[in-house]
């Protein structure tokens, strides 16, 4: 029989103080009160709910503006029913929609916001550099509003991310959440249309996060969470060993279900103790680009690196 796990499984994001670093990230499984309860039960440390989009919210001409009553009535039953913290997604089209939802969230008790940066920008009159000012405005308004804690989740297609991510840290973001999945469309080569297509991650989409988490770690300071591709344990350890202080989980929840969560929780306690890491803490930032001062040269040796390497 398995000895008692002894590693401190423990960690902080977004200044909320988690049991492990095992979170569940936004996905249909978080969008039910009574599936909540079963990854709480399972060992999940805290939920991101589904997004909620400026669209859902109606304006009523005389009156108080709400949010969409299948919302709110998630985020009240989340909060009824969770001793965990529940986190809430937005996902905005204006400026002012992006902060009237982070208000009406905040009221509703979330008690921190996910702000789920999702946007295709197809005019090509809009530079670059128009789009990050336009994010970068909007967390900044969004926290000189709200006094809960707030993660920005970014998509990884920037020219130059790490300065995105330090601006981020000037505009106030508590977090970054690295990185958001843009769904492909297909072709329904029958009817001639464009066809949603929704295919779950694979491991190997966890490689771009690791990379910008190691490079980050110690040079902004602000929680980063890694999603995208977690699979087992040892993706979990990794985004870990680079610096992450939370680790998303949604494809994996909805392959095995609640239960992975309680597998990965002993999985992780038994590879630290067996390890010799007294906690979640000591293994963090081990594998980061913290000790390297040239992070651009040692990116190009590992590019180097592989390509010799023949993979």
């Amino acid at each position: 029989m398995l000895g008692a796990m002894k590693a401190d499984l423990r960690t902080t994001y977004l200044g909320l103080e988690l049991a492990s670093p095992l979170v569940a990230s936004s996905s249909p499984l978080t969008g039910d009160v009574d599936a909540l309860r079963a990854l709480e039960d399972a060992g999940v440390a805290a939920v991101v709910l589904p997004s909620v989009f400026e669209e859902e919210v109606g304006e009523e001409p005389a009156g108080p503006l709400e949010l969409p009553p299948a919302y709110a009535e998630l985020l009240a039953g989340a909060k009824s029913a969770l001793r965990i913290p529940v986190i809430a997604s937005l996902n905005g089209t204006t400026s002012g929609g992006w902060l009237r939802l982070a208000e009406l969230l905040q009221q509703a008790g979330a008690d921190a916001l996910e702000l789920n940066v999702y946007a295709v920008e197809t005019d090509p009159y809009t530079s670059g550099a128009a789009v990050e000012e336009r994010t970068l405005r909007i967390v900044h308004r969004i926290k000189s509003t709200v006094r809960i804690p707030v993660a920005v989740k970014v998509s990884p297609f920037y020219t130059a991310f790490a300065h995105v991510a330090d601006r981020l840290v000037d505009a106030r973001a508590d977090g970054i959440v690295l990185f958001n999945r843009f769904l492909q469309p297909d072709i329904d080569l029958e009817l001639l249309t464009v066809a949603p297509h929704l295919k779950l991650s694979s491991s190997d989409e966890i490689r771009l996060t690791l990379r910008w988490i190691a490079i980050l770690r110690s040079r902004i300071p602000v929680s980063l969470a890694g999603t995208g591709g977690i699979h087992d344990v040892e993706d979990v350890l990794k985004l870990i060993a680079v610096g992450a202080d939370a680790v998303m989980l949604a494809s994996v929840l909805l392959e095995r279900g609640p239960a992975a969560v309680g597998e990965l929780t002993a999985e992780l306690g038994a590879w630290l103790d067996g390890h010799g890491y007294a906690s979640v803490a000591a293994l963090r930032g081990s594998v980061s680009s913290a000790g390297v001062p040239d992070p651009a040269a040692f990116e190009r040796a590992q590019y180097i690196a592989a390509l010799e390497a023949g993979v």
